[in-house]
């Protein structure tokens, strides 16, 4: 199949680099994931990959110069590789290579090599093809693997020999079940076995390329997708091995308890329907990982998780420090969300309270819309008529706390009395007492026993510190 995308070729970066390429005889090509992209009508991403057969960094240096000197160049020479950032395009120059592994690192042995040399080191036959990007052949695409049959038919497979390919590389195992989610390709049969052969050698990668490869799916349109073949090819144990502890069904006396992990995977996809925020999706991943340490069998209600929230949310951190994650306020977000996630859940099967409503609004703060998200998502049951229930009764919720919040402004709210005045009024220095003041004007005021005011805080207060036999001098 003769395919030539000249037309797609009208940004002056590309005609640039084809007459800085002329110049300087170098055989130039657009590669990767653009190339990739533009055959499949995608979105196109500002990375921009160009290879030459000789020096990427002397073209680089050419190009740079013809677009504008002061322009930044960042070389990589252990690599052969340059970088240019023009406009809002990232482009990376590279010359053709071969590359070579030792058994205990994906860091390869670079020497200069053939077109051919450079095709055969990429990882799957949909990133093999490239456009032409000098005079004679400007816009051409060249498919040495059949990378448009295997688009054609929707398929992920590696150039040469699987086994090859992912000794070399192990990220790449994480690569194909990565490009399978996002476009929704199958991955061919023997690429498949070879996953599964070589999942050990994932041990060898750093977190963050581990975990930069699971951003990414589950940042899919479906990431259960992705998640399932991680699962079954055997790569899943040796990243997140408390979600495969989550599968299976038990039965004891007639009593069973739903699969915890495919239920945790149609949380994520629901809740992906509704957000794009990373973090929230982790959440959703991670919401039930407590259910596995803490499930038990009461002979009289069945089977019992309590307190897999707490649990999770502990949970939680080492799994993010295991893949180098940010433990930042990231981190204690996505605790925070775990923590709560059954709150909203238990308040809609209840009698809603305002006192209840207070609560979830002060402890979830900001995040309240986020946990209620989550929470909505949870809903996975076939029956529909209890899941036109539970979504009746979240939207019940939902109004209690537009009510209770607009009332109140329990939101992130401060108490009106605080420790310095508490100190002032008692002539105290900082001490248990003015806690325990504190804590029983915020407990009145989400209660209801007293409104969010000062005068109502300050009567508490004076009679909270009468009961303690506190003084005003």
């Amino acid at each position: 199949m003769i395919m030539n995308l000249k037309k797609n070729l009208n940004h002056e970066i590309f005609k640039i680099i084809s007459s800085v390429s002329d110049e300087l005889s170098l055989d130039t090509f657009l590669v990767g994931g653009y190339v990739r992209d533009l055959v499949l009508n995608r979105r196109q991403k500002k990375d921009i990959d160009v290879m030459c057969v000789g020096s990427g960094i002397d073209l680089a240096k050419a190009v740079k110069k013809r677009l504008n000197p002061k322009l930044k160049l960042s070389i990589f020479k252990r690599f052969g590789t340059a970088m240019i950032q023009f406009e809002d395009f990232q482009i990376e120059f590279v010359g053709a290579r071969k590359e070579s592994y030792s058994k205990n690192s994906r860091k390869p042995i670079v020497e200069n090599g053939s077109f051919m040399d450079d095709m055969l080191r990429r990882d799957f036959t949909i990133n093999t093809l490239v456009l032409g990007l000098n005079t004679n052949n400007y816009g051409d695409l060249i498919d040495t693997f059949n990378g448009l049959d295997d688009i054609d038919k929707k398929l992920i497979k590696t150039p040469c020999d699987p086994d090859k390919t992912f000794l070399d590389d192990p990220l790449r195992m994480l690569r194909a079940i990565r490009f399978s989610t996002q476009l929704n390709f199958e991955i061919e049969d023997s690429t498949k076995d070879s996953i599964k052969k070589n999942s050990k050698r994932l041990n060898i990668l750093s977190p963050e390329r581990v975990s930069e490869e699971v951003n990414k799916i589950i940042l899919s349109e479906v990431p259960s997708v992705g998640f399932k073949n991680l699962y079954n090819l055997g790569l899943l144990e040796h990243i997140l091995p408390e979600l495969i502890d989550l599968r299976g069904v038990e039965e004891l006396e007639g009593q069973t308890h739903k699969d915890n992990f495919y239920h945790t995977l149609e949380v994520l996809d629901n809740i992906s329907l509704n957000t794009k925020n990373l973090w929230l999706r982790w959440a959703a991943l991670l919401h039930d990982i407590g259910k596995a340490p803490t499930k038990k069998f009461d002979k009289s209600i069945g089977w019992t998780f309590h307190g897999h929230e707490f649990i999770g949310s502990k949970m939680v951190k080492d799994i993010f420090k295991r893949l180098n994650l940010p433990l930042n306020e990231t981190l204690k977000y996505v605790q925070k969300i775990v923590m709560m996630s059954s709150r909203p859940i238990i308040i809609s099967e209840d009698i809603v309270t305002d006192s209840a409503v207070r609560r979830l609004i002060y402890d979830a703060g900001d995040d309240i819309e986020d946990l209620l998200t989550l929470c909505e998502a949870d809903i996975t049951t076939k029956n529909i008529k209890k899941s036109l229930q539970y979504q009746n009764n979240f939207k019940i919720v939902r109004k209690k706390i537009d009510l209770v919040e607009k009332k109140d402004k329990i939101r992130n709210f401060q108490p009106p009395i605080t420790g310095e005045i508490i100190m002032d009024h008692f002539n105290l220095k900082p001490c248990r007492e003015v806690g325990i003041i504190k804590e029983k004007i915020k407990n009145a005021i989400l209660d209801g026993e007293i409104k969010n005011e000062y005068d109502e805080a300050f009567n508490l207060m004076i009679k909270t510190g009468k009961s303690m036999g506190l003084v005003n001098d």
